[in-house]
């Protein structure tokens, strides 16, 4: 995306304007905070798991609840900052 905004700045002048590189950096950092996020919440699931096998059902299915609302909050994110570059 960054290089999408870079190509056009080389096309067009400088006259694009800063909001066009603070949204390709702002979907990039919704992507970003998202993998760490997930990351995070497979660590914690992991380390519970080890410590008290018995619950690892219970605990598997919050897991993918909360990946699955970190996924959606970061694709949020994402278009959002596609739609500001692509639509003009």
């Amino acid at each position: 995306m960054l290089s999408s905004v870079l190509l056009d700045v080389a096309q067009s002048g400088s006259n694009i304007g800063i909001g066009y590189g603070l949204a390709a950096m702002g979907a990039g950092l919704a992507a970003l905070g998202a993998g760490m996020g997930i990351g995070q919440i497979g660590r914690g699931g992991l380390e519970s798991m080890a410590r008290q096998p018995e619950i690892a059902a219970d605990l598997r299915t919050n897991m993918i609840l909360a990946i699955a609302f970190i996924e959606g909050t970061s694709f949020f994110g994402m278009v959002i900052g596609l739609l500001v570059l692509l639509i003009r």
